[in-house]
């Protein structure tokens, strides 16, 4: 239902609705956190479990960039809002390249960068 209706409904009901409370309760609970990706038209958020290494993100995405994952390029959601753009996130130092080690956040965005022949690579007999 788009938000406009979804409000003008639960006014009329005088009712209100716990969904936010429930989804967030339950990702907490099952210790689930998102990631962002974002291209010139579209964000895609992704859902991990808390912990996990960046390689294993990007295998969330697609098998070949956790085989031939590089590195990632991270901010954070929070500052790319405030600032308004990835040029400013790099502006202020809010931009960071990380390795395989490195853990993912909560609300990080993230350019992954991998190498695209990784698992074309067939081992010879």
């Amino acid at each position: 239902m788009p938000e406009d209706e979804r409000q003008k409904y639960l006014k009329e009901q005088g009712v209100t609705s716990n969904l936010d409370k429930i989804v967030h309760t339950g990702y907490k609970a099952l210790q689930l956190e998102y990631f962002f990706t974002s291209g010139e038209d579209e964000v895609k958020a992704w859902t991990i479990q808390v912990g996990t290494p960046a390689p294993k993100a990007a295998g969330r995405i697609h098998t070949d960039f956790e085989k031939g994952f590089i590195m990632a390029e991270v901010m954070k959601v929070a500052d790319l809002i405030e600032l308004g753009d990835e040029a400013k996130c790099k502006a202020g130092g809010k931009y960071r390249q990380q390795g395989k080690t490195y853990i993912v956040q909560d609300g990080d965005v993230i350019f992954f960068k991998f190498n695209a022949g990784a698992g074309l690579q067939a081992k010879k007999k």
